[in-house]
């Protein structure tokens, strides 16, 4: 078997130690401390670090983003459509352009260990395709340190909005990979008309839906029905997403389970920020509907809200506090939000840190995956297809070979 790089006295997400080899961009082998006793090999001595697979923010806004001017103090007034036309004029006046933001929280999502992201990037009347282009050369340019999925996300509406339906089909056959929509009722009050038309898109270009459902109580749950009956129908099992879902966590008991229910049989998912003064959708029952729920950061720093830093690890903390996981078995839900499920929900093969896996990973100072929520320590090494992306929380500008940390020669091992 051919190694590039050992990396020695690792501590595995279970607590376990092991040495960790690597071949390129994949895990080669998860061996017994000091198995693999060839000197050729390079090799890294983490002293007992932790080595967590690379973090999944599974929604974020790219877009809307601030990060890397001065602070910004937030404009909009306190509801949701003055924040949606506050973005119209805000954003295009701003000293950084699209491109560069991005690529600003791309960096600082990196640092923290985040190694695929899902975006939402604004489709509408005023700025038409403008963002998802620059969002677009930001993923390119960022290819080689993470992973980007762009949503076309028509945050002002698709009916109320005539032409915005034509936009989202021009922004999947530009490069878009999902089609999104948001609260079909409050912003368009034509849930049929919004549903219907951006689920005949995904149909058309075979992609999957992610939908931000912001809206309470029983109207909420009219459109999450509406929403998993057209997955079934459409057997889109696993690719339809509900960000946000708020009134799934405010009905009840009884409503909750069945429609937990039916979104499990029919592979509809859940994506949670945590958002504070908002029910939180209950995580443990719609998991064990079989319904799989991941997390992200949602607005970091952005137009939306002045809060946030990118941190998975921090994000997963606080959804485990506001869902009372305190256990270990616990917190490590909370871990998998930010982890596994995300990278399930977004289609990331070969996801974990085993033999076959990829060499997608960062590593702390913690006694497990449990104490690194809870404390969520400074990120040392992280690394990207086995390439070392960033260090001690600060971004490489461009990535170096793992194995330049070490001496020696590249060699094959018996």
């Amino acid at each position: 078997m051919t190694f590039g790089t050992l990396l020695k006295d690792a501590r595995l997400p279970d607590g376990r130690m092991a040495d960790i080899a690597l071949d390129g961009g994949t895990i080669a082998a998860v061996t017994e401390c000091g198995a693999i006793t060839s000197t050729d090999v390079p090799t890294i001595d983490i002293a007992g670090a932790c080595v967590l697979p690379g973090l999944v923010d599974g929604h974020m806004h790219l877009d809307k983003t601030l990060m890397g001017l001065p602070w910004v103090p937030h404009q909009a007034k306190p509801f949701r459509m003055s924040r949606i036309e506050t973005d119209k004029w805000l954003l295009p006046s701003l000293d950084l352009d699209t491109k560069a933001r991005a690529l600003n929280l791309i960096d600082r999502c990196i640092s923290f260990g985040t190694a695929h992201i899902r975006t939402h990037v604004d489709i509408d009347l005023e700025g038409k395709l403008t963002k998802l282009a620059a969002v677009l050369e930001a993923r390119e340019e960022a290819k080689d340190k993470a992973t980007v999925q762009i949503v076309a996300f028509p945050q002002s509406g698709v009916s109320r909005r005539p032409g915005t339906l034509e936009l989202l089909d021009a922004a999947l056959a530009e490069g878009a990979d999902l089609i999104g929509g948001i609260d079909p009722c409050e912003i368009d009050r034509d849930p049929k008309g919004q549903l219907d038309g951006i689920f005949a898109l995904a149909e058309k270009y075979g992609v999957g839906v992610d939908i931000h459902l912001h809206e309470a109580g029983e109207l909420g749950l009219f459109n999450v029905q509406e929403i998993t009956e057209r997955t079934r129908v459409l057997g889109l099992a696993g690719k339809v997403t509900i960000s946000h879902g708020f009134c799934l966590g405010g009905v009840a008991e009884s409503r909750f389970k069945a429609a937990a229910e039916a979104m499990g049989e029919a592979g509809v998912m859940v994506c949670t920020h945590g958002a504070a003064g908002l029910p939180l959708p209950p995580i443990m029952g719609l998991r064990e509907a079989g319904v799989n729920v991941f997390a992200g950061n949602d607005d970091v720093r952005d137009s939306w809200s002045p809060y946030g830093d990118g941190d998975m690890l921090a994000r997963a903390a606080l959804i485990g506090w506001r869902a009372d996981l305190r256990t270990d078995e616990g917190v490590l839900v909370a871990f998998d939000l930010a982890s596994a499920a995300g990278a399930k929900a977004i289609g990331i093969e070969g996801y974990g840190v085993a033999k076959g896996c990829r060499a997608d990973f960062f590593t702390v100072a913690a006694s497990g995956a449990p104490e690194a929520v809870g404390g969520h320590p400074p990120r040392d090494l992280v690394v990207f297809n086995g390439n070392l992306v960033a260090r001690g929380e600060k971004p490489l500008a461009t990535p170096v070979p793992l194995a330049s940390l070490a001496e020696g020669p590249v060699a094959a091992v018996a």
